[in-house]
């Protein structure tokens, strides 16, 4: 069915013969002779059939609303200003214009009443009186939509050129990409590339309109029968019964939502980046695909300042950079584990002893939990039906065990394992246990998409009054570790979901204490503003997602608090509240008076959350999974358990920090610190003396003695990025002295004044204790210039 209506493909050169050698115009001939014809001739059947469909489809729905009632409406400004216009006849982009032509030609897309869902075409007209606001290409969502029209105008590229059947195109966080599947089951190739573009640049020129037409299910599966993956996407996406919209701009009709940008003459810059393969729904066992990826701007200079981004992230890519300072490798043996090797787990256990050292001031508790766990473990913690997928799962005396993909079900079954009273509350365990999940071969990417991984990974069993004050000490933890590594951050509220697990004034009670956290520290010396994230929290409570920026301005997803009012109730965790003595109460005490008081100021209970679960279908599956909920006992609470990550998974973090400090570590944490340089081979003795001092101070030291010359030697140890380069011959020897050179300081690179061993050692060693970036060394020039001051 992929193949059907594709027309005559022997007429197109997919790909073709390896391009000349010869010389660069040699081979741009090559490449033009082996790309065949520019396009399909004639073109494949299923444009026109899918055209004239649209045709008669469109003229129908326009009529419709044209017959619609007009009445007055309002539409109201950012700025407050209001603007009064017509239903089904008004258009966000008239609107635009009105106010100036040059704000038209920036805007992308129109956001209505503040709604992330309600993003609207700018020449579609406005059903009611509405708050609009007009997003450019440097808004978030105008970027997404100009980046989903460029999609579509590739697709509209490669059906031309190769009569395929496209499967999706949307856009990603440097991009977009469309996947198809070509006639007889062909590549892509290189030589396939430039013509595309080429064709791309005649679809932006002929300025091709953008057009909405609503479609029902039955008249979908008419337009796309030549296609059997948008078939199976109208099959299962689609309601039967219900209708969505397809967008043309061209010959080509697409399935989607939209919104699009009003034309493709708004796309002025347009770039194919690379090409892949890839399987249908990201399954080994579908249909292998075609993918292509691209970037566009909506002008020549953004492009330019994107390329030159792409050239210095390069440079800093990890892979790169990995292989070439020896840090870690991959073997095809364990796909998607990384292997440390000693410089790389140098930096790897640096790492974890600072977050240990924070762990020991913040008063956490570390803690080692098993690897392997049998699957009753996740059914109760509720992950086996959502993660079962993407875990190692294993059948041992005959009953499933799989690997672990996160430590928090390990330590509610910590928390249960004894007794907990109100005073020995907050309770934080920190594990750096070993996780495994099972991602799909065509998602593993270096250290930043590994099967398996550690994190530095924390859950904090707390009071529910006690939640700010936990919040509040995590965004110091956060100021000080990203601080410390030259990272900027920013804040964002997730809350309660559409379904979700609980009562609601519970929730709303959580969420005010994460806005009250939030407030105070954005208030404070350092502190961040944060946004809010309507309904996308978790099912289980309201969340804090952490987005860190690199030196490139790039965004990371590392750090995260997440609030969970479910797992203390599916593992039937609690504690004695302070209302009743410790001891096991007496019949006629009034345990259930204290337990009732201790409900204003804890997580639902257990029978309420039960009926809430069953009644809303939340993630815990409710009644579907049986589930059971352990009574409280009289006198007792559920704790609240704050789930918090600060670097994530530590491969991905160690991924992250090689690209922000492209390789030039800080002395704190870098695995090559000194180089030692003996001039000569009489002055050998010296340097191992030098270095074995400062091996006793556990500083990562080595000598060069290959018989290089000495300028030589230096260069290769700034290229290594040792930090320090200390050069010793005659002089410093009879003195015990060194010569220092500083990697990140020009004018210390040639021979200075030599410095005395124990200082060395003294200001090194409080370097590190510091974890400084500065150089503790400065120039003669440097200090002869702070004595004349």
């Amino acid at each position: 069915m992929a193949d059907a209506g594709s027309g005559d493909v022997k007429k197109v050169a997919v790909g073709g013969p390896k391009p000349s050698k010869k010389d660069k115009k040699a081979k741009a001939s090559a490449d033009a002779a082996s790309a065949g014809p520019l396009e399909m001739q004639p073109p494949p059947e299923f444009l026109k059939t899918r055209l004239d469909l649209f045709d008669r489809l469109k003229k129908k729905y326009d009529d419709d609303i044209a017959s619609r009632p007009r009445k007055d409406i309002t539409i109201t400004l950012p700025d407050g200003s209001v603007k009064v216009g017509t239903s089904w006849v008004t258009t966000p982009g008239e609107i635009a214009k009105g106010l100036s032509n040059s704000l038209y030609k920036r805007t992308v897309v129109a956001r209505l009443d503040g709604d992330k869902e309600k993003l609207w075409d700018l020449d579609r007209p406005l059903e009611q009186s509405c708050k609009l606001e007009l997003l450019t290409f440097d808004d978030e969502d105008g970027k997404k939509v100009f980046w989903h029209s460029s999609a579509h105008v590739l697709g509209e590229a490669c059906e031309r050129r190769f009569g395929c059947s496209l499967c999706i195109g949307p856009p990603i966080d440097d991009g977009f990409y469309y996947e198809m599947a070509l006639p007889g089951n062909a590549a892509v190739q290189q030589t396939d590339l430039p013509p595309l573009e080429r064709i791309v640049g005649d679809i932006v020129k002929e300025r091709q309109r953008f057009e909405r037409l609503e479609m029902t299910k039955e008249e979908l599966l008419d337009m796309f029968s030549y296609n059997k993956y948008k078939q199976y996407i109208i099959s299962t996406k689609i309601p039967d019964g219900t209708s969505t919209t397809v967008y043309r701009n061209g010959p080509l009709i697409d399935l989607c939502r939209g919104p699009h940008v009003p034309d493709t003459g708004r796309i002025e810059a347009f770039s194919i980046m690379k090409n892949s393969s890839s399987y249908w729904l990201g399954s080994q066992e579908n249909d292998s695909l075609q993918r292509i990826y691209g970037v566009s701007f909506p002008d020549k200079k953004k492009m330019a300042e994107h390329k030159k981004f792409l050239e210095e992230a390069a440079k800093r890519d990890h892979r790169k950079l990995g292989r070439e300072q020896e840090l870690f490798m991959f073997h095809e043996l364990s796909p998607g584990s990384a292997f440390f090797l000693p410089h790389g787990t140098r930096i790897y256990n640096t790492l974890l002893a600072y977050l240990r050292d924070q762990y020991h001031k913040r008063d956490y508790q570390e803690v080692i939990t098993p690897n392997i766990f049998n699957s009753e473990l996740w059914k109760i913690s509720g992950h086996w039906e959502y993660y079962q997928d993407d875990m190692f799962v294993m059948d041992l005396d005959k009953e499933k065990f799989g690997l672990k993909p996160m430590n928090c079900p390990a330590h509610f079954l910590m928390f249960a394992h004894s007794p907990k009273v109100y005073s020995q509350l907050p309770l934080r365990l920190a594990d750096f246990g070993v996780l495994h999940r099972n991602e799909a071969s065509g998602a593993l990417s270096g250290l930043t998409r590994v099967r398996r991984f550690q994190q530095d990974d924390s859950h904090i069993f707390c009071r529910l009054d006690q939640v700010t004050s936990e919040i509040t000490d995590l965004f110091d933890f956060l100021s000080e570790m990203y601080g410390l590594l030259g990272f900027t951050f920013r804040l964002q509220l997730s809350t309660r979901p559409e379904k979700f697990m609980g009562q609601i004034e519970t929730w709303d009670k959580a969420e005010n204490m994460l806005k009250e956290a939030l407030n105070g520290f954005a208030a404070g010396p350092g502190g961040v503003s944060w946004t809010l994230n309507e309904g996308d929290g978790a099912f289980y409570g309201p969340k804090i997602d952490i987005k860190i920026m690199d030196c490139l301005n790039r965004e990371w997803q590392c750090a995260t608090i997440q609030l969970d009012f479910m797992g203390p109730e599916n593992f039937g965790l609690e504690y004695v509240t302070a209302d009743v003595p410790t001891v096991k109460p007496k019949q006629d005490e009034p345990a259930e008076e204290a337990t009732a008081k201790a409900k204003d100021a804890e997580p639902t209970s257990a029978q309420e959350a039960s009926a809430d679960s069953a009644k809303t279908g939340t993630g815990d599956g409710g009644a579907k999974r049986g589930r059971v909920i352990k009574p409280l006992s009289p006198g007792c609470a559920r704790p609240v358990i704050i789930h918090r990550a600060m670097a994530g998974s530590i491969e991905r973090f160690m991924g992250i920090l090689i690209e922000h400090f492209a390789g030039k570590w800080p002395f704190w944490l870098s695995p090559r610190q000194v180089m030692v340089i003996p001039v000569g081979m009489g002055f050998v003795p010296y340097a191992q003396e030098v270095k074995e001092i400062l091996r006793k101070e556990k500083i990562f030291v080595d000598i060069d003695t290959t018989g290089n010359t000495l300028p030589k030697k230096i260069r290769n140890a700034q290229l290594s990025q040792y930090n320090f380069t200390f050069v010793v011959g005659d002089e410093e020897m009879k003195s015990r002295q060194v010569n220092v050179r500083y990697r990140d300081d020009t004018s210390t690179q040639d021979r200075g004044k030599p410095v005395p061993l124990d200082e060395v050692v003294e200001k090194l060693r409080k370097l590190q204790t510091d974890r400084g970036m500065y150089n503790p060394f400065p120039s003669v020039k440097q200090a002869d210039g702070e004595v004349a001051k």
